[in-house]
């Protein structure tokens, strides 16, 4: 399979540039197979830029779907029997930039019509009943997108707990979380809590689903080195504020941050710089995939995902386990240009 062309662009100098390559192995069988891979985010965004990506492997067939969902672009690759065993090895390359919206300094930013659809729920993140109840008891007495934002983000900082058990990066059934006072979870649980808590607010807000692909430089748990990043994937949140435009977030990480790290209180000094930290900016030793929910694999008959982060495949219609890659199989490596 000729290999598609990287495209080419300018290289900002303070920027970084990732190499990251997700190989694909199934077993052999005489059923026909499809897998797919979420490609890098390709909107304008002003931390990360695609810088494209080539396919090897054998598959029959390769093209690139956009989710009509949100617009997010997957690789999807077809064998029509898998003999011999099918393989497929997507490389990207993608270009980041360190992501911080200085908020002692409002730019003036106003919301617009196109920001609508990050006020509607999903089928996991609804914004009425206890979500709604929730948002309002948080937010009381705040007047103004920051605020509330900010509560928000404490709120959630101060009241849940990260759960190392839970499996890949959670589920994020914020209904259930709420009724069942059960506040635990991975970052697509503490993250989304934080979009949904947003959205009833009527505050725009997004998860943005990505990977870990190289060491923090600021707090040792947040980041991923070594090459291997088959585990890293992890979700990150966005809420749009009137005055400042959209600002990066991640309660999630300040939970994990204690946890891995052994810092049981709030009032601990690191964790306090890594509270402060994560409400206005993110460190780009990380990459965003997309910001879609309830994902209808394209060809797929099988159910649709919460949102899409892992590799995919189905062989004889039966959808392989994309958190278990050992088995899957599938692994995902990472380096810097």
């Amino acid at each position: 399979m000729a290999p598609i062309a990287i495209r080419g662009g300018e290289r900002n100098a303070a920027a970084r540039t990732f190499e990251i390559i997700t190989k694909i192995e199934l077993e052999e069988s005489h059923d026909a197979g499809v897998a797919w891979v979420p490609l890098p985010l390709a909107r304008m965004a002003p931390y990360q830029v695609d810088r494209g990506y080539t396919v090897g492997g054998n598959a029959d067939k390769t093209r690139v779907e956009k989710l009509a969902s949100s617009g997010a672009a997957v690789l999807v690759a077809d064998w029509g029997h898998m003999m011999p065993p099918p393989e497929l090895i997507v490389t990207m390359r993608v270009e980041t930039s360190e992501y911080r919206v200085p908020l002692a300094a409002p730019n003036g930013a106003k919301r617009t019509t196109d920001l609508a659809s990050y006020l509607k729920p999903t089928k996991l993140i609804p914004v009425d009943g206890i979500v709604k109840q929730t948002a309002d008891a948080v937010t009381k007495g705040k007047t103004t997108d920051l605020a509330k934002a900010r509560a928000i983000y404490d709120w959630i900082v101060e009241n849940t707990v990260r759960d190392a058990g839970v499996k890949g990066c959670g589920l994020g059934d914020i209904r259930g979380m709420l009724e069942m006072k059960n506040l635990s979870g991975k970052c697509a649980d503490l993250n989304a809590l934080f979009v949904a808590l947003a959205r009833a607010s009527n505050l725009p807000a997004r998860d943005l689903y990505g990977l870990r692909v190289a060491a923090s430089s600021q707090f040792p748990s947040l980041g991923r080195a070594g090459g291997n990043v088959t585990t890293a994937q992890h979700c990150r949140a966005e809420v749009w504020a009137d005055n400042y435009g959209w600002i990066p977030v991640d309660p999630s990480d300040v939970r994990k941050l204690m946890l891995e790290e052994k810092k049981p209180s709030l009032s601990d000094g690191y964790v306090t710089r890594a509270r402060e930290t994560l409400f206005g900016s993110w460190e780009m030793n990380w990459i965003a995939f997309n910001d879609a929910h309830d994902v209808a694999l394209p060809g797929s008959k099988g159910k649709p995902l919460p949102f899409l982060m892992y590799p995919q495949a189905e062989v004889g219609g039966e959808r392989r386990d994309s958190l278990d890659p050992e088995h899957f199989k599938y692994t995902i490596t990472a380096r810097e240009m």
